[in-house]
């Protein structure tokens, strides 16, 4: 009588809550297999799969700077089978630098931050800059000003250069590149001497000496990067911003499923093998800040990037 009367009821997937999951859970990833952004998704995947005893799935939706994964949260999340992975940068920065189809704070909802990742600003070995001093002195001394690249024009990585040289009077200009891969290939080779990059795609070259690490983006030292100087710790507080991936819940998805996914995310999350597995990829775990409070961090960190893309000018592309 209870099913029958609830399959009359619209929006009846609240009376059901008691028996969530009863089918397997859908992670989508915005990036492609391999990535980092995969990578960590696939760790949370085997944990929700050992605490909610469901089979977890792990959906690539790239394209579109994590549009199309959007998307398909927006269109099929509700019924609290699909959720997103993917940095908070899809809110904080996508939609000021590119013109999107979401409403970043309405769209979706933070549930439950995966981890911490920043940036790290990297120089070509050949030039012997092994501190942030070094950079500043070079870079003062390069009349025509220096030249540094990033991952993607009007995000982190080319604010970051473009606070640094505010900061330090050097006249900084921005090299743009579609992803981290190339640009690191050609930072190798000296087309460039800078790179603000983030840590998980430099760190196999750092680790193989190939490039130098000056300073991490970050509010404490990386644990894959120990001697690696926070920009907070040399001076500059206002490089100290750390990104994080967090799981993303369409917001109509019923309060009681969203809290079971968040506490089973926390719970593994407080493995020790968890917390290996995150640190290898060059990021640190996350931690138990609310909705509401990722949701501020979020619009802090909207106005900051606002502001600095005023600062030169920058239009959505």
């Amino acid at each position: 009588m209870a099913a029958a009367l609830s399959a009359l009821i619209p929006g009846s997937v609240a009376l059901a809550d008691t028996t969530w999951p009863n089918k397997p859970i859908r992670l989508l990833v915005a990036g492609t297999p391999g990535g980092t952004a995969d990578a960590l998704t696939r760790v949370l995947a085997e944990g929700l799969h050992k605490e909610l005893g469901q089979p977890v799935i792990v959906e690539s939706k790239p394209g579109a700077s994590g549009g199309i994964a959007i998307r398909e949260l927006m269109v099929n999340g509700k019924d609290g089978y699909t959720f997103l992975v993917i940095q908070s940068g899809a809110v904080s920065e996508m939609p000021l630098a590119y013109k999107v189809d979401y409403q970043p704070f309405d769209d979706m909802k933070p549930l439950v931050k995966l981890s911490h990742t920043g940036l790290v600003l990297v120089a070509n070995k050949d030039l012997n800059l092994n501190t942030l001093q070094d950079v500043v002195k070079y870079g003062q001394e390069q009349k025509d000003g220096v030249n540094f690249a990033s991952y993607a024009t009007g995000l982190r990585g080319h604010t970051s250069g473009i606070l640094l040289g505010q900061l330090t009077h050097m006249e900084m200009h921005y090299i743009g590149y579609k992803g981290s891969p190339q640009a690191l290939v050609d930072l190798v080779g000296g087309r460039f001497p800078l790179m603000f990059d983030g840590i998980t795609t430099s760190l196999p070259l750092i680790k193989s000496g190939k490039i130098t690490p000056i300073a991490v983006s970050y509010p404490t030292r990386i644990g894959e990067l120990p001697d690696v100087p926070t920009f907070k710790e040399l001076g500059y507080p206002q490089l100290s911003k750390a990104g994080w991936f967090a799981v993303w819940t369409q917001p109509d998805v019923p309060a009681d499923i969203q809290q079971k996914v968040r506490d089973a995310t926390l719970a593994y999350l407080k493995q020790p093998a968890s917390v290996s597995r995150i640190k290898a990829l060059g990021m640190e775990p996350g931690d138990e800040m609310t909705s509401d409070q990722l949701t501020a961090d979020l619009h802090e960190a909207y106005q900051e990037q606002e502001a600095l893309l005023k600062s030169i000018d920058y239009k959505a592309e």
